[in-house]
């Protein structure tokens, strides 16, 4: 895109209600219950922990480190929203079903969550209890994004849906949070012109990198288990740099090829924001990544990302992404306290920490007009 195209953009971008000033005594940390989706024990079918983010945020409260008065709600993300990516036609087939009688069967979501028993619900259930949670952490992404250029850093505790692409989902995936919020802040955020994506997840992140194939804006790197989903070599090619890993790879070879790429990647490209997606599938015995990283080793991977970003003066947005066994909740809230420990997020929020507290960039934003596979 040239730089009239992305400012004619920012002029003609539609009314939202995912970027507005958020409160100085909030930390930039995004969450909503409505994450966490709960159906008739239909959730249960997948491996995937459908209740990880609300347990996240309850062992933060146990810590201490939040509160509910403290924390971002989440928005869900609208229909213009989410077109601000996606097309038409593809959200129009998660709103479809096919007829059978006077019977109506949810295909596309049953075959986007890999839950096959969401086909023989009703589509307006499906919308409710399944549909409406993603939308929730797909506007916490996008919210995060602006809240990353406030004040440096933000963690959406959710989000992470690397595998859809403007027109398709898949693997858990039904909306491009990631392409969503790098486009949102493109449009309205001045002075944000490239992107880094720091996909950690144990998946190829095949969305984003379909999404951004031939967009110079955006530089992708995306360290995976090579031998998993979802194998897409067309989105291969918008890698910049990857770091393919082999079945097993431990602690100490990781987080060296971690450090070395991810100070490669920002020594390459100096962008006006990362997005880093962060997995804990990597975590050894995950079902689905095939990859033996300890708990610790996930804590100083993500040390690693922040330091990094710190050391430069680059905002950061964080997902969580996939992460497939019941502790994951518990090692993503460690990691996060960690963080704070570390010095590389404020554990207090901006009115509070007083005259020390500098953002590392304030923006502008413009007038808001059955075989799984996974995350």
């Amino acid at each position: 895109m040239s730089e009239k195209e992305d400012e004619k953009g920012k002029r003609g971008a539609h009314h939202t209600e995912l970027y507005f000033e958020v409160p100085p005594t909030c930390l930039p940390i995004v969450y909503s219950p409505e994450y966490n989706i709960t159906f008739m024990g239909l959730e249960k079918l997948h491996p995937f922990d459908a209740g990880k983010w609300g347990k996240v945020i309850h062992f933060l409260k146990e810590e201490q480190f939040i509160s509910d008065d403290n924390i971002v709600q989440a928005r869900e993300a609208t229909e213009e929203d989410l077109l601000v990516v996606h097309t038409r036609r593809y959200l129009s087939k998660l709103k479809n079903h096919v007829l059978e009688g006077s019977r109506e069967w949810s295909l596309v979501v049953a075959t986007i969550t890999e839950i096959p028993p969401v086909l023989f619900l009703p589509n307006f259930l499906v919308q409710r209890k399944v549909l409406r949670p993603l939308r929730t952490q797909t506007g916490g992404t996008i919210m995060a994004g602006k809240l990353a250029m406030d004040r440096g850093w933000a963690i959406n505790v959710g989000g992470g849906f690397h595998h859809c692409s403007s027109d398709k989902g898949g693997g858990f995936c039904a909306y491009a949070d990631i392409t969503l919020a790098i486009k949102f802040l493109f449009e309205r955020v001045e002075g944000v012109c490239r992107a880094t994506i720091i996909d950690l997840d144990a998946h190829q992140g095949n969305g984003h990198e379909r999404d951004f194939l031939d967009d110079r804006r955006v530089y992708i790197m995306d360290v995976y288990n090579r031998y998993i989903y979802p194998g897409d070599g067309y989105a291969k090619r918008a890698i910049k740099r990857k770091v393919e890993l082999d079945w097993g790879t431990e602690d100490m070879e990781y987080l060296q090829k971690v450090e070395l790429h991810v100070e490669g990647a920002l020594n390459e490209v100096r962008p006006d924001i990362i997005i880093y997606n962060a997995g804990t599938d990597i975590l050894d015995g995950d079902p689905l990544g095939g990859l033996a990283i300890s708990p610790q080793g996930i804590v100083k991977r993500d040390e690693i990302v922040f330091r990094a970003a710190r050391r430069r003066s680059i905002p950061i947005l964080m997902v969580t992404s996939g992460g497939y066994q019941k502790k994951t909740a518990r090692i993503i809230a460690d990691s996060i306290l960690n963080l704070n420990r570390e010095g590389l997020i404020e554990g207090v929020a901006a009115e509070e920490a007083g005259p020390s507290f500098m953002p590392l960039m304030m923006s502008k934003s413009l007038s808001s007009g059955a075989t799984f596979n996974a995350i």
